[in-house]
């Protein structure tokens, strides 16, 4: 199964390959001690989880170095769960730093073997909430956890003011449905439409928001 992001990112290394292949055995492990991930989703992890949060990467490349940014590109992943976008996103961004963060501590659990396992470098994760995250990053990641008025709440004050990659430096939120309502506050956020660039079907709704902030 893992093949699928081979094929979609065939520009991928061995040791990475290796790592997605992994996914499946570590969340079938862990997912039959602590749910993290929907009992009918599991047998379709890597389109429904793994390749959903890499279509962020399909509107931005994170850089792996930043003037005057010692360690170069930092994104947060709030509510990651079990480590949805952030570990996908980390395995293919092996020299940008990850913080995940969920307010539920089995989750943080999860994602704290499944990093370890994969002997991933580039991720620290953090039991809380968004909100008393410290510090800046260039991008804030995540999966349809609350509307985007109250996520823009959480994290507006999470942002680096200085952007270096080829779009600004805001949210990048994945997320299904007709989201007009939901983004009419937002004038400047534009949608990618992700059956663009995956041909499953369950990609026909599903989009990335960025939002500059």
């Amino acid at each position: 199964m893992a093949q699928i992001i081979k094929d979609y990112f065939p520009h991928i290394t061995d040791e990475q390959f290796s790592q997605f292949q992994a996914l499946e055995s570590l969340y079938k492990e862990w997912n039959s001690q602590i749910n993290v991930i929907s009992r009918k989703d599991i047998d379709e992890l890597y389109t429904r989880h793994v390749l959903h949060s890499l279509g962020i990467v399909s509107v931005v490349r994170f850089r792996e170095s930043l003037p005057n940014t010692p360690g170069g590109t930092r994104v947060l992943d709030v509510g990651t769960g079990g480590g949805f976008p952030g570990i996908p996103l980390a395995i293919m961004f092996p020299k940008t730093k990850f913080h995940l963060i969920d307010a539920i501590g089995k989750k943080i659990k999860v994602v704290d073997a499944v990093v370890e396992a994969l002997g991933l470098q580039n991720v620290t994760t953090e039991h809380g909430r968004a909100e008393k995250v410290k510090g800046r990053f260039d991008f804030v990641v995540s999966r349809a956890v609350t509307n985007m008025p109250d996520f823009v709440k959480w994290t507006r004050n999470k942002i680096r003011k200085d952007s270096y990659h080829s779009i600004e430096n805001g949210i990048l939120y994945l997320k299904g449905g007709d989201l007009t309502k939901e983004l009419k506050p937002f004038p400047n956020a534009y949608q990618y439409n992700l059956d663009e660039v995956f041909e499953d079907e369950f990609f026909e709704t599903k989009k990335v928001v960025h939002l500059p902030l």
